[in-house]
């Protein structure tokens, strides 16, 4: 790790002031430690802007002394593309003001560094949905969601980060700040420069603040299914829409043997409805009443058992009871410690094609290690899997480490036989650079290079990420 040159600690020192920046040995490793431990890394310097004017002088002395900086949120990305390797880091938990909200626009403003709970309790105050959810919610910010253009549990109705953008504001590498906090829904003056730096993961910029689109608030109707096959899971997904149209906001597959899992890691953790049938669904449908949603997922599941598609159903007759479904689907991934080792994997395939996929990647991998216990979960209604191939249960000793490459290059290479993606919600960072970089039409690699080198011409941007240049 290289120490940056004196001249710019002392301007960037007197820049930021002194809640601004920290030598600090304990801080400078935990900004250097994402929130699951993989893939430490080390950083010199930790800056912590609390202004756009910070940030963009920061960028400034960074370019004009060629220093690398690597922008994080709350560091709890999954693919190696937050955590500092000798970069200075630039940490945006300072800026976290809501600057704006406007309910006749169904908009909000806030800073990058607000962590995504934040936005959902402003939307909620001024009574109006920012409908964004996912487990790390209270730690994971909006730059860094933004950056790696998160999912979550509702993108079924509301799409991702990306389609819940209406402006940026961002620091160039240059250290020019482009204001794009636009509220507008249409707004065709060239190209869409916030979708560009959507999914960028700081590599072209570092984004400081932005205005997001809020929704009307609704009532939610939650129901626990039991299912014979993930092929009557994809088929009641269907049936359930048929019935509620785009009012189904998650559909989300569990294995039974997560179940297992996480009542075995997890103290007092129930099962809501016992049953040896290998697979459950977690269904949210949203309408302006709870009673209009709750007739309208009686009436699917009802329709669905009649069809032979559910075996049991279970529609949460309170808040709490749908909370307590939900926080099995949110423990599973971590409750997979339950098992020891876990290699995990994040795709997308088309929807109608997860049935196949699932069967065909488990027998493939059961054909290296026999007794791997395969945990697949996730937004089925998008298509997206977790998948996790776990330690034996009763091995005598642990095997996977021995198979890890080749098993994640079975994952993998189903997924793209299925017409998929091996990167669907978790961002490509460092982790995945390297066989996107294979995997995706050359035409597509060359463009991103280009704009890459074009916009951030020094490299400074969190180097070696998404790309190599």
């Amino acid at each position: 790790m290289t120490r940056p040159p004196e001249p710019f600690l002392k301007d960037a020192k007197a820049l930021l002031g002194n809640k601004g920046w920290s030598e600090d040995t304990a801080k400078l490793e935990e900004a250097a430690t994402p929130w699951r431990g993989t893939w430490p890394g080390e950083t010199p310097f930790l800056a912590m802007p609390g202004t756009t004017e910070e940030a963009a002088g920061l960028v400034r002395l960074c370019s004009e002394h060629r220093v690398a900086l690597v922008p994080q949120g709350g560091n709890t990305g999954l693919v190696d593309g937050g955590t500092p390797h000798g970069e200075i880091t630039v940490s945006m938990r300072r800026m976290k003001a809501v600057r704006g909200l406007d309910t006749r626009n169904n908009s909000l403003t806030i800073e990058a560094g607000a962590p995504l709970v934040d936005a959902q309790k402003a939307a909620d105050e001024a009574g109006r949905l920012f409908p964004l959810s996912l487990g790390s919610e209270g730690q994971a910010t909006i730059g860094g969601l933004i950056s790696t253009n998160a999912g979550g549990v509702a993108v079924l109705r509301y799409g991702m980060m990306r389609d819940l953008l209406l402006g940026l504001e961002v620091v160039l590498p240059s250290g020019e700040v482009w204001d794009g906090l636009s509220g507008l829904r249409k707004n065709n003056t060239g190209y869409d420069l916030k979708h560009l730096f959507a999914g960028a993961e700081g590599t072209l910029g570092l984004i400081t603040a932005a205005t997001l689109k809020l929704f009307p608030k609704v009532a939610k109707a939650t129901g626990w299914v039991i299912c014979k096959s993930a092929s009557d899971v994809v088929d009641l997904l269907s049936l359930v829409r048929d019935h509620a149209g785009d009012t189904v906001t998650s559909f989300e597959i569990i294995p039974a043997n997560a179940i297992e899992m996480v009542k075995a890691d997890v103290a007092d953790t129930r099962d809501p409805a016992p049953s040896d049938l290998p697979w459950r669904v977690l269904v949210e449908v949203s309408m302006a009443r709870e009673d209009q949603a709750r007739e309208t997922l009686m009436e699917a599941l009802g329709d669905a058992i009649e069809k032979d598609l559910a075996d049991n159903v279970i529609i949460a007759e309170s808040g709490q009871q749908a909370e307590s479904f939900w926080h099995i689907r949110e423990t599973i991934p971590l409750s997979k410690r339950a098992y020891g080792t876990a290699l995990n994997h994040d795709i997308s395939v088309p929807v109608s094609a997860i049935p196949d996929f699932l069967d065909v990647t488990e027998n493939e991998i059961h054909k290296v290690v026999a007794e791997t216990e395969i945990v697949a979960f996730g937004h089925v209604g998008d298509g997206n899997l977790h998948y996790s191939a776990c330690e034996p249960k009763n091995a005598a000793s642990p095997v996977l480490a021995n198979h890890a490459g080749e098993i994640t290059r079975i994952v993998h290479e189903q997924a793209m036989a299925f017409g998929g993606s091996i990167s669907a919600e978790h961002g490509v960072g460092r982790l995945k650079r390297d066989e996107l970089a294979g995997i995706r039409p050359q035409a597509a690699t060359d463009s991103m290079r280009a704009i890459k080198t074009a916009l951030d011409p020094l490299g400074i941007m969190n180097p070696g990420r998404v790309v190599s240049i």
